[in-house]
């Protein structure tokens, strides 16, 4: 393994806090070097925030770090171990294709994973060849930025660079790996690994990390470990209320990829939604439909239950006050989601204050959407910019009543007409990563080796409430399709 020593020149100013948990966590690896890495794009914007030197990151050496040949000064490579609850059944995982290089300290002093995925086999892979094609890799970092810029909390991608290989799916495709930054790679799976396999000083090991890394405000809490869980719980409320207020759908919400952090993690089969329906799945591994648009508040609230049994031992010495302790900290987060919910579905119709009646207007108003096919994001910028076509939806006498109802509710709030339109464009973006221009982008880059597509597309998705012409053409549905679309996991 190769450690370049440019790291004060470059900015890397890596620790490695996880490498010094039990072992159990984790296996140090050594890098899978590539034939010939190339740099595919790189998140400069992303990288400065980081303390890195752009144009330092651009020299060979520093794409070979990217690639996995070579890896900056103070790095400790490993893959994390975890399991995981996979469409309900319980597996033991780990990171079968990603290598954590180190935890940059960044110059306001924050700490991040920097990870590479793609990047080789590791002693969790289980039979596969731990890497990744370049579409996938490609469609997480598009998505992943579609979203931080959305303003829901998410990993993100610095860069992207082929490997000068192929990997065999069903068909031969072009290699690549992906670096993620992340808050922390800990997932509700760390945790329900160590229930099941470590000890409960591992587990508390585990948990007593977490803590200090993510919610430090509860060192004098009475019961630290039920503050962890309250504080997950929380951040999940409040990050699933946003998926859904966008209309995103995660796709594959197994416990290994809900991360304690509160972040979006592991862009495999999602996507956004077109047409209203809470039923939509896209994904082609969802059979059953669990992951769909309108189970996702359930099920993260089924997922948290599992974050809650691994954590039993530490609640309480007493067995039956820990589950009374836990089963009280999960039958909080239906209210929590609600709450987020229902603030959020105020701000897209220009609300600011509460009636009782609010929750009803809204539903009426899904409801009217689901009956007439209605598209979730174009739906909303109609009514921010009083702009409703004469078709569909906005002809129908149900909604005619719907919009008297909704002008009435506005007319009894304090703030003016213009402040509800200046709340609704803060709350309704312009547009959403549609998934015919994302693999349109996908398309011209993997199969005609131009990036163009996907640069434009990044540009504008960057500022999704700028509401400018240039966002237009963007935000146009899909042409009519037969064939259902369908996102696949990428593995």
């Amino acid at each position: 393994m190769t450690q370049r020593k440019e790291g004060n020149e470059i900015g890397w100013n890596l620790d490695n806090s996880y490498a010094r948990l039990p072992k159990t966590f984790f296996s140090s690896i050594t890098p899978n070097p590539v034939r010939s890495p190339e740099l595919i794009i790189l998140n400069e914007s992303l990288a400065s925030s980081l303390g890195l030197n752009v144009q330092s990151l651009k020299s060979e050496n520093e794409i070979d770090v990217f690639a996995g040949n070579g890896v900056p000064e103070g790095a400790f490579p490993l893959a994390q171990a975890y399991a995981g609850h996979q469409f309900g059944h319980f597996n033991m995982l780990g990171d079968g294709r990603a290598m954590l290089i180190g935890e940059q300290i960044t110059p306001k002093g924050e700490r991040v994973d920097i990870q590479l995925k793609g990047s080789g086999r590791t002693p969790y892979s289980r039979g596969g060849d731990g890497r990744a094609a370049l579409g996938p890799m490609l469609r997480e970092y598009i998505i992943s930025e579609a979203m931080h810029a959305l303003g829901i909390p998410t990993t993100r991608s610095l860069a992207v660079v082929t490997t000068g290989e192929s990997i065999i799916r069903e068909t031969d495709l072009p290699g690549a790996i992906m670096t993620r930054v992340a808050a922390s790679h800990l997932r509700v799976g760390t945790f329900e690994y160590a229930s099941k396999l470590g000890s409960d000083k591992d587990l508390q090991a585990l948990a007593d990390y977490a803590l200090e890394r993510h919610y430090p405000e509860t060192n004098n809490s009475p019961n630290r470990y039920l503050s962890l869980l309250q504080e997950v719980i929380k951040r999940q409320a409040a990050l699933v209320a946003k998926w859904q207020l966008v209309g995103f759908i995660h796709g594959v919400m197994n416990t290994d990829n809900v991360t304690v952090s509160g972040e979006t993690i592991d862009y495999g089969p999602c996507a956004f939604m077109d047409t209203y329906d809470p039923a939509t799945v896209f994904s082609s591994i969802d059979i059953q439909g669990r992951y769909a648009y309108g189970n996702q508040p359930p099920i993260t609230g089924w997922n948290l239950a599992r974050f809650a049994e691994s954590l039993l031992p530490l609640l309480h010495d007493d067995q039956e006050e820990s589950l009374k302790l836990a089963q009280d900290a999960v039958s909080d987060f239906p209210k929590l989601y609600h709450s987020n919910w229902l603030t959020g579905m105020r701000a897209k119709l220009g609300i600011f204050n509460e009636e009782e009646q609010d929750q009803s207007l809204i539903e009426e108003l899904l409801s009217i959407m689901k009956e007439n096919q209605a598209d979730y994001t174009n739906t909303f910028l109609a009514l921010t910019f009083d702009k409703e076509e004469d078709a569909g939806l906005f002809s129908t006498s149900e909604f005619a009543q719907w919009k008297d109802r909704w002008k009435a509710r506005l007319s009894r709030q304090q703030e003016t007409q213009e402040s509800s339109h200046q709340l609704m464009r803060k709350s309704n973006p312009a547009i959403i990563p549609r998934n015919h221009r994302v693999e349109e982008a996908l398309e011209a880059a993997v199969e005609q080796d131009d990036y163009s597509v996907m640069e434009k597309l990044l540009e504008v998705l960057s500022t999704p409430y700028e509401h400018s012409s240039k966002q237009v053409e963007y935000s146009t549905p899909p042409p009519p399709s037969k064939r259902p679309y369908q996102t696949f996991c990428g593995t």
